[in-house]
């Protein structure tokens, strides 16, 4: 029987799966590696650390038939003539690009620049960190010849090749999102030689083999992959990630961009189709933030028995889920979180519901900016870690307004890559044909009635809170 490998690279971690055709998972391997912060909001890895993991999880994993690639996105790779990196990778959550993304949207204009790539200036994407190294690191800037993202360093150590495929290059802010390749608009205003960027693939083209022959498939940026592995490759099911930030997720049929960029819109990694995609920065963060400072030693387990004590609304505390600013719908790097409505009343529990309650609120900004682009998801395929817990899971069904499912397989974009890689090895004719055999749906958590009411109230408050904190920080 064929045997598939999903590899992730991650912020803090390579994870890997071997799959069987048939969706099952024989094998799960994780490398931790460490994050580097050499001065305050920046955040830098070397590019080796992935790769010396990613040979650590093969080697436990064993013997594959083919491979998918998936990664953090966003994050910038530079080479030199010699293919070696130049300095380590900025990575998607780094913060020190303001000034370079105010610049590219006033070199190319905001209107013109959605309209190419489907996205504003964030700091997290990738155009602004080289501009950066131009300004601030001219000798090493001189030295580059390629750039890459962080799981296609990695398929350049397993295969010799350079490649990257269309959803992870959607990410860069210089890629010509409706048509599928590089922006030569973009890349000219900027001054970034087209010959840096390695050729976009489509998600389940072959993009190299291994020493051994392996095919390995392009791949996709980690929501892609993660959304492949929960079935949603079409309009119809969304796909929510309740990791440390928190992701509401749905493909579409055509290029749809969001005209004020509150969404992000790449391709995605079924070839002929696109997603929107809303991130908030800090989702089951929150809460461990709220248990590191305010129940150090207390299980997230146990937070979640107090709060379920408190009914829907939580006595009338809301919490703003901003502890990083916040990316969508409001690109807000600055802005910082609040509990609004705290009262002798409310005890530890009372803030545990209010922050579960906040996420979702957050979650609901960025379904609603979703149908305003015309996709309005019928069920949510949850996945993440916030996903273990049923009673935020209650909650955030109630505030959406809509039912969420469990998949049989919730290995994340690790499962998603391998799928992607079943395809690349000829497993599977297509993406279709891979999720219809691999991701079965089961469980269902349904909105409560009672709760979706108050919720509605509660949603028209926490909308109206975010303009109020901002006034209040400016005072």
């Amino acid at each position: 029987m064929p045997r598939l490998i999903g590899l992730d690279v991650g912020t803090t971690a390579l994870k890997g799966v071997a799959v069987s055709e048939d969706g099952g998972v024989e094998a799960r391997a994780e490398e931790p590696y460490p994050l580097a912060s050499p001065r305050p909001g920046w955040t830098e890895q070397d590019p080796e650390l992935w790769w010396e993991a990613c040979g650590r999880v093969l080697r436990r994993l064993g013997a594959a038939d083919a491979i998918g690639l998936s990664g953090q996105m966003h994050g910038l790779v530079v080479l030199d003539a010699d293919l070696r990196p130049i300095r380590p990778a900025i990575l998607w959550n780094d913060g020190r690009t303001a000034a370079q993304c105010a610049r590219i949207e006033q070199t190319l204009g905001r209107e013109e620049l959605i309209a190419l790539t489907g996205n504003r200036a964030l700091t997290g994407f990738t155009a602004p960190k080289l501009l950066w190294v131009r300004e601030h690191e001219p000798e090493l800037y001189a030295r580059v010849r390629h750039v890459l993202l962080p799981k296609d360093y990695v398929r350049l150590r397993l295969t010799g090749e350079l490649a990257t495929d269309v959803s992870d290059a959607s990410g860069t802010l210089l890629f010509d999102v409706a048509r599928r390749t590089w922006s030569d608009r973009v890349l000219s205003a900027l001054g970034i030689p087209p010959d840096w960027m390695p050729p976009a693939l489509e998600s389940p083209v072959v993009a190299g083999t291994t020493e051994a022959g392996v095919p390995v498939a392009a791949g996709a940026g980690d929501q892609a992959a993660g959304a492949i592995g929960v079935g949603v490759d079409r309009p119809g099911p969304a796909s929510v990630a309740l990791g440390t930030s928190g992701v509401v997720f749905a493909a579409l049929d055509d290029y749809r961009p969001d005209p004020e960029a509150r969404v992000h819109t790449f391709c995605h990694a079924r070839p002929g189709t696109w997603h929107a995609m809303g991130v908030m920065l800090s989702a089951a963060g929150s809460l461990r933030w709220l248990r590191d400072a305010a129940a150090p030693g207390v299980g997230f387990a146990a937070l979640v028995d107090e709060a379920e004590r408190w009914p829907p609304g939580a006595g009338g505390l809301r919490f703003l889920p901003y502890l990083t600013g916040e990316r969508t719908p409001h690109a807000d790097p600055d802005v910082r979180a609040a509990f609004v409505g705290l009262g002798l009343e409310h005890d530890r529990g009372a803030l545990t519901r209010a922050a579960l309650e906040g996420v979702a609120y957050g979650l609901r900004d960025a379904l609603e900016v979703l149908a305003a682009v015309g996709s309005r998801p019928a069920v949510g395929r949850v996945s993440g870690g916030g996903a273990r817990s049923g009673l935020w899971l209650r909650i955030i069904a109630s505030a959406l307004r809509m039912p969420l499912e469990h998949t049989e397989v919730e290995e994340g974009a690790a499962y998603g890559a391998a799928l992607l890689g079943g395809v690349a090895g000829g497993v599977f004719p297509d993406v279709e044909t891979a999720i219809a055999r691999c991701v079965r749906p089961v469980g269902r958590v349904e909105p409560d009635a009672g709760w979706a009411d108050v919720y509605e109230a509660g949603y028209a408050r926490f909308r109206a809170s975010y303009p109020a904190l901002r006034r209040l920080e400016a005072c």
